[in-house]
């Protein structure tokens, strides 16, 4: 294996495969001739070897790899499986139809049978890239537009938080929405502005957190513009005059300064801008949401909201649960979380191991939906192990492992081998039944769906097991207790 690079530091590496060695030298010097920079492999043992060590722009695959273990339909395969986003050109000369049709169903971009033109390879490679660079860019500007444009999961405060959303979508009310820190605010207001007749207009946000009271008007009105500012006729429009028609989102409006919430308030009254210097007032059509991640009454007993304002924001209260709340729809978030990241990076996905889930599930997420959605990503790129491989409770962050309570770890294997066969039953019935316990919050109901049991069956084992149903949140969640053996080889708890 030989590897060439082009002249340009920064000019696109293309992957050139193939057995024979001439083929190999005059697809790279046609590229390179172009301005691209390329490595080259003679086998598919060392073509997988460079995707995995260092993501190509493109790869040119031979079909037929003599002297090698895989053949090119199996390495195009795996590429796929370890670089999805990188783009494959298959060639052969001694292609079918077939071949191309199976090339293409794997995932290769097109098919180019030997011998072909140099023109021919340059623009299906250029097409290639070109259409992988497209996609690429559409998904992230999908990630950086915010939420998903659904809300996940079907606990009974989502499916009441769709009915609200269902409800006060249309009529054009203003709505305060209520919750903590990354608990999905924001999306709940794009999911309001979706369901209003404005859906067509625009949707803009404002982090009233970054507003300064020096650059109130130029943010609200524009450049040059607003009550009592310069107007030349020459600024740039604000965010009142970009929202006209649509939504503007005042992001965690607690943070607002005073002096803007005096502005606020008339605009919410008027809603008009005074543009002076012979322009006069501006009428602008914008429906106000507001979100907070603060107690807004406490803030106006501190004297830092104008309780004016938030009875004008406060036409129709949402709230938005912790994620600590909805323990239920955790694994269903986490996978769709996963898979929406993976498709943004261009990561191959990953399935999650119920060990995995089941932690997820009883570690408290202070940081809220925000903070899961970093642990997945962090999780797609830092996760142990082959792709076919699940992600496991072990490979979960430490804060979040540390948290996790002992009963759902089972780590008791040594202690187990000890005991005669009805003790290490009753032992494991402790663990695992106390592990589930955590898992869904105490709720006996969810447990006794899960384990297989009847509800009244489930109260009587936990009873008997000295299992305590009181579920507590972060590390005072309660240890399974010491046991020890009386002269009737039983085991019972150390209190």
């Amino acid at each position: 294996m030989s590897a060439q690079t082009g002249s340009l530091a920064n000019a696109p590496e293309v992957l050139v495969v193939d057995d024979e060695d001439d083929i190999r030298l005059l697809i790279s010097g046609i590229l390179q001739d172009e301005g691209y920079a390329t490595r080259e492999a003679a086998t598919g043992e060392a073509a997988l070897e460079q995707v995995k060590t260092r993501a190509p722009a493109a790869v040119v695959l031979d079909i037929w790899l003599e002297n090698s273990r895989f053949d090119g339909l199996q390495v195009l395969s795996a590429i796929k499986a370890m670089r999805p986003a990188v783009p494959v050109v298959m060639i052969s000369g001694h292609g079918t139809i077939a071949t191309a049709v199976q090339a293409i169903k794997q995932g290769a971009y097109d098919f180019i049978e030997k011998p072909f033109e140099a023109d021919r390879l340059l623009v299906v490679l250029g097409r290639a890239m070109e259409a992988a660079r497209l996609k690429r860019e559409n998904l992230e500007l999908k990630t950086r537009a915010g939420a998903p444009e659904t809300l996940i999961g079907n606990c009974p405060a989502i499916t009441a938080l769709r009915r609200t959303i269902e409800r006060v979508g249309p009529t054009g009310s203003r709505v305060l929405i209520t919750g903590p820190a990354g608990s999905g605010k924001e999306v709940v207001a794009r999911q309001i502005h979706l369901h209003s007749t404005r859906a067509q207009g625009p949707f803009v946000v404002v982090n009233c957190a970054s507003l300064h009271p020096d650059r109130l008007n130029e943010v609200l009105f524009g450049q040059g513009g607003g009550v009592g500012g310069r107007n030349d006729g020459e600024g740039q429009s604000g965010v009142l005059e970009r929202a006209d028609g649509g939504t503007l989102l005042l992001d965690e409006v607690a943070d607002m300064p005073l002096a803007t919430q005096s502005a606020i308030i008339r605009i919410l009254q008027d809603q008009r801008l005074e543009r002076i210097n012979g322009h006069g007032p501006v009428g602008v059509d914008v429906r106000v949401i507001a979100t907070t991640n603060r107690e807004l009454r406490e803030e106006i007993a501190r004297g830092a909201f104008r309780e004016e304002l938030f009875y004008r924001l406060n036409v129709v209260p949402v709230p938005v649960p912790a994620l600590s709340d909805r323990r239920e729809d955790i694994p269903e978030l986490a996978r769709h979380l996963l898979d929406r990241t993976a498709a943004a990076a261009g990561l191959p996905k990953r399935l999650l191991g119920e060990d995995a889930i089941a932690a997820m599930q009883v570690y408290p997420w202070p940081g809220n939906v925000r903070q899961l959605r970093n642990v997945i990503e962090r999780l797609l790129i830092m996760a142990p192990g082959a792709v076919a491989d699940p992600i496991r409770a072990d490979m979960l962050p430490a804060d979040i492992a540390n948290e996790v309570p002992q009963t759902l770890k089972l780590q008791c294997s040594d202690e187990i081998m000890t005991l005669p066969l009805r003790d290490a039953r009753e032992m494991f019935e402790r663990e695992y039944l106390m592990a589930q316990v955590v898992r869904y919050g105490g709720n006996i109901s969810r447990t006794a769906d899960f384990v297989g049991m009847e509800r009244s069956a489930l109260h009587r084992k936990l009873k008997s097991l000295g299992v305590s149903t009181e579920v507590r949140h972060r590390r005072d969640v309660p240890e399974p207790p010491t046991l020890t053996r009386d002269p009737a080889k039983r085991l019972t708890p150390v209190n």
